[in-house]
């Protein structure tokens, strides 16, 4: 075998080791789509080619159910699309191929979103000359709900948890899904990237919220792996969040890159800075006693026994110092990084527990 195909099955191996079937599926890809898409890039063919190939077919299915009058297939179908443009975009570097192809991730969720009742809004957020970018969904019939803002981490982002977090919009609760600085649109068509001031950066989304008379006064912040440690840093330190949902998150985001060198590229693209820098403000974003102290609003933190990105341990962390009185630990034995391999199971348990304390139904 040549050095050029042992390569390409090294890489083919790491990527579906990144995003296993169940992790795609339960995020939003259908499972023949996310089949396919393993096949391929095993036989392969480039990661991203595959995606977009499958984002098309499935646009076209969209376009077919809308001059077909389906609304429901059809919104479906952009989400599937959405999915494949998401996932597919992964393994590419911030450049013009990954630009174009957030651009039609942007554009497929946007056309599911403009099906919904009310319609899904494009927002962004002010910050530094800049904006944060995200989805606003709003549960029909409700006056004035509440919030939960949704984040992601450091290559999975808001529309990957779109699905799941519906759970929460249909009891009754909107949702933000959106992207921090150093995620997703807000960093690959935006240029925002990650800093020592990103509570502020989050705090003004709240704000943001806050300020809209369609939406009520209590706010809530839901973050998955790195997004899981800001959610707590915002909820720590913004007296204004009403509860806390941590997924797959950590005390120490640093413990990536240091367990895993080759993981600093990735969180040096979050950041914008060069590998010794990148590795200094990581250091500075660890979670102490002090700061978990003011966490004092409920919480609610998710986790995996055999999560190999953010270990059990520096999670159960953030549940054990956080000062709140009203807080919850999940833990799966079996779970794997932000308990994916339970993708229902988790999310079902998010939406229980989250829109109660929201909603005042607890």
């Amino acid at each position: 075998m040549t050095a050029h195909a042992l390569e390409w099955q090294r890489t083919a191996a790491a990527l579906v080791r990144a995003m296993p079937r169940h992790r795609m599926v339960g995020n939003g890809m259908q499972a023949a789509d996310a089949d396919e898409l393993h096949a391929g890039v095993s036989a392969g063919t480039p990661w991203s080619e595959v995606a977009v190939r499958l984002a098309r077919r499935q646009t076209r299915a969209a376009m077919a159910a809308i001059e077909a009058g389906d609304r429901q297939v059809a919104r479906d179908r952009f989400l599937r699309a959405a999915a494949c443009y998401s996932f597919g975009q992964v393994p590419l570097e911030d450049g013009p191929a990954k630009r174009s192809l957030y651009r039609d991730l942007v554009d497929a969720f946007g056309r599911a979103g403009a099906l919904l009742d009310p319609p899904a809004e494009h927002v962004e957020v002010p910050w530094r000359g800049r904006s944060l970018r995200g989805w606003l969904l709003r549960p029909s019939g409700v006056v004035r709900p509440p919030v939960v803002v949704v984040l992601g981490g450091i290559d999975a982002w808001r529309e990957e948890y779109a699905a799941g977090a519906e759970l929460v919009r249909d009891r009754g609760v909107a949702l933000l899904l959106l992207d921090a600085p150093g995620q997703g649109e807000t960093r690959v068509l935006g240029g925002l990237h990650l800093d020592r001031d990103v509570r502020l950066a989050l705090s003004a989304a709240v704000t943001q919220v806050l300020a809209d008379d369609r939406l009520g006064d209590r706010v809530a912040v839901w973050g998955n792996s790195m997004g899981g440690h800001l959610a707590a840093l915002l909820a720590a330190q913004d007296p204004r969040i009403s509860a806390c949902v941590v997924t797959g998150g950590t005390v120490r985001p640093a413990e990536t890159h240091t367990r895993f060198p080759r993981f600093l590229g990735k969180v040096q693209a979050m950041l914008g800075l060069d590998p010794e820098a990148s590795r200094t403000l990581m250091d500075d974003l660890e979670l102490d006693a002090g700061t978990l102290a003011g966490l004092t609003c409920p919480l609610l933190v998710q986790h995996g026994a055999r999560d190999a990105v953010f270990k059990v341990a520096n999670a159960r962390e953030v549940h054990d110092l956080a000062g709140s009185a009203d807080k919850t630990w999940q833990e799966w034995s079996d779970g794997d990084h932000c308990v994916d391999n339970h993708a229902d199971e988790k999310y079902l348990a998010v939406a229980r527990w989250l829109a109660p304390r929201l909603t005042g139904a607890w």
